[in-house]
């Protein structure tokens, strides 16, 4: 039966062997260009044309739903099949997911038609969802069970951003994005904290990994989740003590992750400390969240792109470098380009969030120059290896 799974996965085409292929290589050719299409309209430059709920709105549901979805979804169901023994999703059916994504991404560039939009927006999360459930399930991997009701939550919220795009309100939209954005921080607390810690002890040749803190790994994911709710009912939108709180103690929590984790050997190496920057940026939208609720005299929106730019971004860059290797038989080495690669994602969140106070345009301009071509790095120096087979000749 192995050898018949193995001459079966042998014969794909390898871009569908396993869900990281695609899923990488799409989201990131869609970020790419997303920032460079954003600040073009921004600038008046591209005439008429409008995606659906126009482009200020397309700038924010895409690189949350298009992008960091399809990055999330390409991790969760490649690893699945490590956590569970089960074979992950490849093949006719991975080209199918891939293409409902796709078809998506273009509905919602193009202005499709509301109801045909809809379905084709939300068949793709409930879909990974579903699937990530359902292989969890057949082996009872409990321990797993929060990642299936994140997902459940990023779809009612993007559920919640079809319904804005169909009412037209703009408010309710940008609320739907906030809620799915803190969900998708409670999942780089839950994936980051097991990632990272054991990361970091494989790559220095440390004995064992940081134990984990149990209470303060469920006090970080029951925050942001509760985060996420307070943006879907409205409270969290205006500023509030509690609330203000609230981010105060995720911002410290996340800080004493950092510190615990921390090896002054780590700064040697691209793919760690690129790792803990990252998970550094999400402690900063935390406290920058914070601030604004007590009353500081702070755009937010600086905070969010703290989250989304560094955190997100530079989370998401820094994991899919290792994992595209490892994946693919490589030694964990990164080509060359990828240090630099990782330095523009933190200049682009220095420029988006600091640089930005003194000289706004031109910071505007500087992140979206970092942030492509950082992402750009990546398309070139691993599309190739996404797209052919394991240089090792196995399966996957």
């Amino acid at each position: 039966m192995q050898v018949l799974d193995r001459r079966k996965a042998m014969s794909m085409t390898p871009l569908f062997r396993l869900a990281f292929r695609p899923f990488f290589l799409g989201a990131c050719l869609l970020a790419a260009l997303a920032i460079p299409l954003w600040l073009l309209a921004l600038g008046g430059h591209l005439g008429t044309w409008q995606p659906a709920g126009g482009w200020l709105a397309w700038h924010r549901h895409e690189l949350l739903f298009g992008f960091g979805l399809a990055i999330i979804a390409g991790f969760l169901l490649t690893a699945v099949q490590t956590w569970t023994g089960r074979p992950g999703i490849s093949g006719n059916a991975l080209a199918l997911l891939a293409g409902l994504w796709l078809a998506a991404r273009l509905g919602w560039l193009l202005n499709l038609h509301w109801p045909l939009l809809a379905v084709l927006e939300l068949a793709f999360p409930l879909a990974v969802a579903g699937l990530m459930g359902w292989t969890l399930w057949q082996v009872r991997q409990k321990r797993n069970y929060p990642i299936v009701l994140v997902l459940a939550l990023l779809t009612v919220a993007d559920a919640l951003s079809l319904y804005g795009l169909l009412r037209n309100d703009t408010g309710l939209q940008r609320q739907s994005v906030l809620t799915g954005l803190w969900l998708v921080a409670a999942m780089m607390g839950l994936i980051g904290g097991r990632v990272i810690p054991f990361f970091t002890q494989r790559g220095l040749g440390r004995v064992e990994a940081v134990k984990p803190w149990p209470w303060l790994d469920r006090v970080l994911l029951g925050g942001s989740l509760l985060v996420a709710v307070l943006y879907a009912v409205g409270p969290a939108l205006s500023a509030n003590l509690w609330i203000g709180l609230l981010f105060t103690a995720l911002g410290l929590g996340h800080l004493l992750r950092l510190v615990r984790w921390h090896d002054r050997g780590l700064w040697r190496v691209p793919l760690l400390w690129s790792l803990h920057l990252a998970y550094a940026w999400l402690a900063v939208a935390c406290l920058g969240m914070a601030l604004w609720h007590f009353g500081a005299p702070l755009n937010p929106s600086l905070a969010v792109h703290a989250l989304t730019v560094g955190a997100m971004g530079g989370l998401i860059l820094a994991m899919i470098a290792r994992v595209s290797l490892g994946h693919t038989g490589r030694p964990l080495q990164p080509p060359a380009g990828m240090t630099l690669a990782f330095v523009l994602l933190n200049l682009a969140c220095l420029c988006r969030v600091v640089l930005v106070l003194f000289l706004p345009l031109a910071a505007l301009w500087l992140a979206g120059v970092c942030w492509t071509v950082g992402l750009g790095l990546y398309l070139w120096r691993y599309g190739p290896m996404l797209w052919r087979a394991r240089v090792d000749g196995h399966p996957g």
